[in-house]
């Protein structure tokens, strides 16, 4: 049986907080229902087609604007509402969307995950539970400074340069605030396995009220 509406999820943090390690424990956590999706706020970055590759490397990633929300919004709009969606997806390497995208269908659960995640007055109220991953500055800036060496084949000059230039203003000015909206906020991320426990025993209530 599916549920008439998804159980929608918003999970936001600063860069490399454990946001996605978090959604994808909760994925496997849920895979009894009948379905659950991820929408990730990264694929939904801007087209910049129109633009050189020297011209894309100089977006601030960081700010709100870097990211088409309408297109977002619609998609989760469509999704609530039973239709099924194809999903940009995004290109780290060459800062841009890809030419593949995604086909997602309705879902249970839906968890919509990113830096923004609780930022959109509109996305926020479409969400039934509402998390911040909160992780000491100086563990994330680790993480991100050993994932884009190991995975986007970053010098270490370039990555603190970003990190200190826009990655920590655009946190402290549009991210860190968003902590006020947050329901549930998770410390220390996937570590921290008492409050994901009790995210799962949360969703299940809400999952059990909707299907009397």
């Amino acid at each position: 049986m599916r549920l008439e509406r998804p159980v929608v999820i918003g999970i936001a943090g600063g860069t490399c907080s454990g946001k996605s390690s978090i959604a994808n424990i909760l994925i496997e956590g849920f895979r009894y229902t009948n379905s659950i999706n991820i929408i990730k706020e990264d694929d939904y970055y801007k087209d910049q087609s129109d633009l050189p590759m020297e011209e894309r490397a100089k977006t601030n990633y960081d700010h709100p604007l870097a990211f088409d929300f309408d297109l977002m919004i619609t998609h989760i709009h469509d999704l609530i509402d039973g239709k099924t969606i194809e999903k940009p997806t995004y290109d780290y390497t060459v800062h841009n969307r890809s030419q593949n995208t995604e086909i997602v269908h309705p879902s249970d659960v839906l968890i919509i995950e990113g830096l923004f995640a609780l930022y959109n007055p509109e996305i926020r109220e479409l969400e039934d539970i509402k998390i911040f991953v909160d992780t000491a500055a100086d563990v994330r800036f680790i993480r991100r400074l050993k994932r884009d060496v190991a995975e986007r084949a970053r010098t270490v000059e370039s990555i603190t340069s970003q990190y200190l230039n826009t990655v920590k203003p655009m946190h402290d000015q549009f991210i860190e605030p968003t902590k006020q909206y947050a329901d549930i906020i998770i410390p220390q991320g996937k570590e921290n396995t008492v409050a994901i426990d009790l995210l799962k025993t949360k969703i299940n209530s809400i999952i059990n009220e909707k299907m009397l």
